[in-house]
């Protein structure tokens, strides 16, 4: 149902994945991390005009934009935790995430958990993202980046989902369809980064509830609105990635893009137990397999 669109355009949306219900009582638990986040009271999250990992320790005041982003959200030190994990495990979410990535039956876990962030408005002022591709250079050549998309979804698997699940309306999210199998073109090469309206560009919208998943090297960029400072939460999209168990090599090609994020250092802990079964706990498992994320780099820069 939702693998042939992906695999053909680069992504598919997910309409009502969340129940109203759902959609209502995620909405308090985000407002409440990311108002905590606003008031310097959780130290991890994305600041104004930073796009790319490594994070800053301080945020940004207000009138600068403040923050974009609130990370961890699984953390076992996170307000709410219990909420994200039971959203970020849920069986919908993840019977998506297995038909995306071809999962059949398996006598051990075949999902690996990966990261589970917040994306919201930042204050004051609009934000943007360049094109990119999640992690594969702007200055790979034509010839690099077929080699890199091929090796990281190998016979057109991905061995990672990615996707964005609205908690409000939201259309921040810009593609440009197809370009997850193809190198650019000259043209998308050329274009401002920032500023560029590419052809066949298309702006993904999100009603709260919907999500989108999407292959995270498919050409795209982000155009947050900003908000009034202090005033209501206008972006409230939780941003999710699930990886698939795979052999050393291929572990490796999925290595950097996640622990650059910095889940390596807390994902072991005694108390990172979840409490919702041997699932989440055998997927917690094959992230901690991946190793603490020491010396992996960063996948792009800015």
């Amino acid at each position: 149902m939702y693998l042939e669109p992906l695999q053909r355009d680069g992504f598919v949306v997910v309409r009502n994945l969340l129940t109203p219900a759902e959609v209502s009582h995620y909405r308090t638990v985000a407002t409440h991390a990311t108002t905590l986040t606003r008031a310097g009271s959780w130290p991890h999250f994305r600041t104004v005009p930073k796009q790319f990992p490594p994070w800053p320790t301080t945020a940004p005041p207000a009138s600068e934009g403040g923050i974009w982003g609130v990370q961890h959200l699984m953390h076992p030190e996170m307000p709410g935790r219990d909420a994200f994990a039971a959203c970020y495990f849920s069986p919908s979410i993840l019977a998506v995430a297995e038909e995306l990535m071809g999962v059949e039956g398996s006598g051990s876990e075949p999902l690996v958990m990966e990261l589970f962030n917040l994306l919201v408005a930042p204050e004051t002022k609009d934000f943007e993202l360049r094109w990119h591709r999640d992690d594969i250079s702007e200055l790979a050549t034509a010839e690099e980046e077929i080699e890199q998309l091929k090796a990281k979804a190998p016979g057109g698997r991905q061995l990672h989902c990615q996707y964005n699940l609205a908690l409000c309306e939201d259309a921040s999210l810009v593609v440009v369809p197809g370009t997850h199998g193809r190198a650019r073109t000259q043209t998308e090469r050329e274009a401002d980064p920032y500023a560029a309206v590419l052809p066949d560009q298309l702006v993904v919208e999100l009603g709260p509830g919907d999500a989108v998943f999407y292959n995270s090297n498919i050409l795209h960029r982000g155009v947050y609105k900003g908000k009034e400072e202090g005033g209501e939460e206008t972006r409230l999209t939780l941003h999710g990635s699930i990886g698939l168990k795979a052999d050393d090599e291929k572990k490796k090609v999925r290595a950097t893009a996640v622990l650059q994020h910095g889940v390596g250092a807390w994902v072991h802990r005694e108390d990172a137990a979840f409490g919702l079964g041997e699932r989440p706990e055998k997927m917690r498992a094959n992230l901690v397999e991946m190793g603490t994320g020491e010396g992996v780099g960063f996948s792009l820069q800015g």
